[in-house]
């Protein structure tokens, strides 16, 4: 079998993933189907961190906008991806694979507390991290989290999950003409405002060369075809702008 492309990834799944029909909350069918992708990339012996968001249960900027304090708002929405990545925690170990959360606020009954050396441990013996409660700061996305975490582990690349199969030249819900990249620079993204992830996020990649994949999680397999380096999404990264393919 051909090796995988990456040897150790970050893969960053959207909260709102999870509830899947539902419009709210866990949708166990969609987990166990996550967890069943993941399961298929551990296997592979690739080291997998994960990065969850929170907006399937508590979306801060949501509630900020309707008034809320915005760092109180932040804060529910981190402790939000704390009941998620419990939740993809309880689906990957019920399939046979050794998983930690890791969470930036401390709550030491539930999981443990972040440490950097400790995760990269984990990764080496195999094990999958579940990074929690974004970077614990308010003001932060999970995105950026994503972004600190894959370069924290020295990760190859940040996988990142979505409903589309890539990045648009604009929405592709909203415009049938909209034309998917390939590839594109973070420049271009941060340029046309591409909505890939926040602009911290994208920011930080750019500074230190991470790539991103931007893929559709919904097709069976579409996880491990990433890892393999299939073209089957668009790849943030690069010096040259790219024209939309």
């Amino acid at each position: 079998m051909t090796q995988p492309k990456y040897a150790r990834v970050l893969l960053k799944l959207s909260g709102e993933a999870l509830q899947g029909d539902k419009g709210y909350g866990i949708a166990p069918n969609v987990i166990e189907a996550m967890a069943e992708e993941i399961r298929d990339v551990h296997a592979l012996g690739v080291q997998l961190a994960i990065v969850i968001g929170g907006g399937n249960i508590f979306r801060g900027v949501a509630a900020s906008a309707q008034g809320m304090d915005r760092a109180s708002a932040d804060y529910m929405g981190m402790l939000a991806t704390v009941i998620n990545a419990l939740a993809l925690q309880d689906a990957l170990e019920g399939k046979g694979v050794v998983t930690r959360v890791q969470t930036a606020i401390a709550m030491s009954e539930l999981c443990e507390m972040y440490i950097r050396r400790k995760a990269e441990r984990h990764l080496e013996k195999g094990r999958v991290v579940i990074f929690a409660a974004g970077t614990g700061n308010p003001y932060f996305t999970t995105d950026t989290a994503a972004s600190l975490r894959a370069m924290e582990m020295h990760a190859d690349i940040i996988l990142k999950a979505t409903k589309v199969d890539g990045i648009y030249d604009k929405d592709p819900v909203k415009h049938k003409d909209a034309v998917r990249f390939e590839e594109v620079s973070y420049l271009e993204v941060l340029q046309r405002d591409l909505k890939v992830m926040d602009s911290t996020a994208i920011s930080l990649c750019r500074d230190n060369d991470l790539p991103i994949m931007v893929f559709d999680m919904g097709p069976k397999g579409n996880v491990v075809r990433a890892v393999m380096g299939e073209p089957i999404g668009t790849l943030v990264g690069g010096q040259k702008a790219q024209t939309p393919a």
